[in-house]
């Protein structure tokens, strides 16, 4: 999973700070003793102020890890996001790979033998409380590598009085909306523009996350980026269709709003939704907060789909890895450590995120059927059957790269999507030969 779609909390205002280092016991490397190592750390920062830094959350892992495990110290650096993968693939190229890595990405690093493999690191029972997509995700030809960290599903959003103001919903719907195909959202984003809403229905297929609006719409479809074999299939017929639909019925029809799909960008389409000017738009858990926060009541269901069956939703998680620094045992423990069911549920509680393991599934589900987080419920029921970016493939980054270019000029009035969806999916096949 690309980096970009589980800053959650974050939302692009991540921290813009030097590296925060925290030490849990005092140890500075190199000043340890003979018998004693210390582990390097490099962490993304998750918080959009001091207040709610991911600093705080690692210093303490860190020190109950140090607590139980003498001999072994823990130095934990936290980067913004905007930094923390140039930084350490700057530290890689240096020769000075940190121990363990808190990223977006840790293909390219498996592919150039850096990585330990997880049943080299792991428990057994660690290894074995991974979500079964996220594990598969987190594989290079079929050996894992990336350890899924956070997680998290999309979500279709309405806005509750906008809806009922257009005829969509009755002003008194108990269960709220509940549309199963792309019929429907149609038919709706219709009454919305009758009744003067500005955006119907939200698309924002600009740079900032091209790639997951464009997946959405590919898997609810019924198509995808890969196919079963985990071969690139981005020209697919489903792929097509679902663009042609969203270039004649969405697009075509004025549904959209007055920005071209290509030009606008997720947060920007966001911040129109708190603002009341969009009808539906498909959203992350970062907007529960951002639309309550401008007092918006909306809805969330489970993405319509083109034929109204159900298909997988879409997944999106950051990575840990462990680089062959010679400490495999050591980060091994710090890494069984981190995985605990506390730890898990600390993180993903701070930034309305989603576990990866089966234990810390459970402990949320427990906890938003008891009104903890009530809102986070359907994201978590989505997770387990979700498909996630094709982070395994070194290629892939570069294949992200040409869909944020390119995808928006395909459902543009007269916009190709079979030319399009054949260019991209042309260059990634050769980036990715098998």
């Amino acid at each position: 999973m690309n980096r970009r779609y589980l800053r959650l909390a974050a939302s692009g205002a991540a921290l813009c700070l030097t590296a925060a280092t925290l030490t849990g016991c005092g140890a500075v490397d190199g000043l340890t003793g003979d018998n004693e190592v210390t582990l390097r750390v490099v962490a993304a920062e998750y918080g959009d102020n001091p207040q709610n830094s991911s600093a705080a959350y690692w210093k303490t892992v860190a020190e109950d890890f140090e607590k139980t495990n003498p001999g072994i110290d823990v130095e934990v650096s936290v980067y913004s996001w905007s930094e923390v993968d140039a930084k350490v693939a700057e530290m890689v190229k240096a020769g000075k790979a940190p121990d363990i890595a808190q990223i977006g990405a840790y293909a390219d690093y498996a592919e150039a033998g850096k990585l330990y493999t997880a049943d080299e690191l792991l428990s057994v029972k660690t290894e074995a409380d991974f979500l079964g997509p996220l594990a598969d995700a987190g594989k290079v030809k079929r050996i894992q590598y990336g350890l899924p960290f956070v997680a998290s599903t999309r979500l279709l959003f309405y806005n509750e009085k906008l809806l009922a103001d257009a005829g969509v919903i009755p002003k008194d719907a108990k269960n709220g909306w509940q549309p199963k195909s792309w019929a429907e959202l149609e038919a709706a984003a219709k009454k919305l523009k009758g009744a003067g809403v500005p955006t119907p229905f939200a698309l924002p297929l600009g740079r900032e996350e091209a790639q997951a609006e464009t997946m959405m719409w590919m898997l609810a479809g019924g198509g995808g980026y890969t196919d079963n074999e985990e071969q690139y299939s981005i020209d697919s017929p489903e792929n097509v269709k679902a663009l042609e639909f969203l270039r004649d019925k969405m697009v075509g029809q004025g549904l959209t709003g007055s920005v071209q799909p290509g030009k606008l960008d997720r947060q920007a389409a966001f911040d129109a939704f708190t603002r009341g000017e969009v009808g539906m738009l498909n959203g992350h858990p970062t907007l529960i907060k951002q639309a309550a926060g401008k007092g918006v009541k909306f809805g969330m269901v489970t993405m319509p789909t083109a034929d109204g069956t159900e298909h997988s939703a879409m997944g999106v998680a950051d990575w840990v890895m462990a680089f062959k620094n010679g400490h495999r045992k050591e980060s091994g423990k710090f890494l069984d450590h981190l995985y605990e069911a506390k730890n898990v549920s600390a993180f993903t509680s701070m930034y309305d995120l989603l576990p990866v393991t089966t234990t810390g599934y459970r402990a949320a589900q427990a906890g938003s059927a008891g009104g903890n987080a009530p809102q986070l419920k359907t994201f978590l029921d989505a997770l387990p059957s979700s498909r996630l970016y094709p982070v395994g493939k070194k290629s892939w980054a570069g294949v992200s790269e040409d869909i944020k270019q390119n995808i928006g000029k395909a459902v543009e009035p007269g916009g190709q999507p079979v030319k399009v969806l054949e260019e991209i999916a042309t260059k990634a096949r050769a980036a990715d030969p098998r």
